[in-house]
């Protein structure tokens, strides 16, 4: 099996995705086109933006279904036997992967979408080393989808020239891909659009480079646009609030890159990890209480794929308001096709709104583009 790395703007990787909203299955033996398996649903949908009918897609993972926890049935490993691409988001996340793939015989390329981000180490400080001014508030506005990848990897010290470089590298040994270990990094990097801009580039540079006559341009360069006009929605409706007044308390660790991209604080978790499946102390919890009510959060957000109990009890004894159900934030999956969480730009503005709302303010109007 192949490992290949994303490489945003600069990078050319050799992948390939589909636009056909598949689940986990065989492929139909009648279809030739690039057969690509996604592991979670925002990365799934990605592809299928991005590549049109040029390729089936098939997500791992369901609406709903967080994949920190996720387990693999018959229906997943005969999808993976039958992929040329296996996407993944990385960083992490999929500590299932390694036995699925073994279970499944899949040989085709294997591309992990978080290689090229400036990935955040498990307990740092999102904000540590950054500017909160007003320069940083407003530094993506007005640039491109390539502009905006550029941008992303401005703190990892390669020259362009070097960067092509290592692009040209093209397969990489599996010790290249030992610091993406389970619990190494914090693998929410969709939370932030400008890595879903890295990696959407990186899946066009990859389709192309594994299906050279795959048309794709008209549909991924749109795709980008509307990412890049995400990004710049999202940073105009939160810079509505001041930014002390932007604090979140969510059921998982899930919103690092946001808070590090957008000068939004997590005032606590109610599951203190980045896993969510794990459990909460009755220490902890007090201390979160205490932590709300210190810092005047008006709202405890739950989140789709989890069970809101605990957060309920949190907010009560807090005595803030709990959003929940078709107000809980799309954090580790989409919500069901059709709903307003059943895309990656629709599941961003969705949170954007009960963010901005719980603060007291109003988002900007949602460009036509994206509504």
């Amino acid at each position: 099996m192949r490992i290949m790395p994303a490489l945003g703007a600069l990078g050319a990787i050799s992948l390939a995705l589909t636009g056909c909203a598949g689940t986990a299955g065989g492929a139909d033996p009648a279809d030739d086109r690039l057969q690509i398996v996604v592991t979670t649903t925002q990365l799934a949908d990605v592809t299928r933006e991005l590549v049109g009918d040029a390729a089936e897609v098939t997500s791992l993972l369901r609406p709903g279904a967080s994949a920190h926890a996720f387990d693999p049935g018959p229906t997943a490993l005969t999808a993976l036997a039958d992929a040329d691409l296996l996407v993944i988001s990385g960083a992490g996340l999929e500590t299932w992967l390694d036995g699925t793939v073994e279970a499944s015989g899949f040989d085709g390329t294997l591309v992990d979408t978080s290689e090229g981000l400036e990935l955040i180490a498990a307990g740092d400080d999102p904000h540590a080393g950054h500017d909160h001014g007003d320069e940083h508030d407003h530094e993506h506005e007005g640039e491109t989808a390539e502009e905006h990848a550029e941008h992303a990897h401005e703190h990892e010290g390669e020259t362009a020239e070097e960067h092509a470089e290592h692009a040209d590298g093209a397969e990489h040994a599996e010790e290249g891909h030992e610091g993406h270990d389970h619990g190494e990094f914090d693998p929410h990097v969709w939370t932030d659009p400008a890595n879903v801009i890295l990696q959407a580039q990186a899946i066009v540079d990859a389709v192309t480079a594994a299906d050279p006559d795959a048309d794709i341009d008209a549909s991924a360069s749109a795709y980008l646009g509307q990412l890049a006009e995400l990004d710049e929605w999202m940073r105009g409706s939160i810079d509505r609030v001041p930014v002390a007044e932007r604090l979140v308390v969510t059921t998982h660790d899930t919103f690092g890159y946001l808070e590090r991209a957008f000068d939004v604080q997590v005032v606590g978790t109610v599951l203190p990890s980045l896993d969510d499946s794990a459990g909460a102390s009755a220490a902890h919890i007090d201390e979160l209480v205490a932590e709300i009510r210190a810092t005047d959060t008006r709202v405890v957000f739950s989140e789709n794929a989890i069970d809101p109990q605990l957060a309920a009890t949190i907010a009560r004894e807090a005595g803030v308001e709990l959003r929940q159900g078709a107000d809980a934030l799309a954090a580790d999956a989409l919500g069901a096709a059709g709903s307003d969480t059943g895309t990656y730009i629709d599941a961003q503005i969705h949170n954007t709104t009960a963010m901005v709302t719980a603060w007291g303010a109003e988002p900007l109007p949602v460009p036509e583009s994206l509504a």
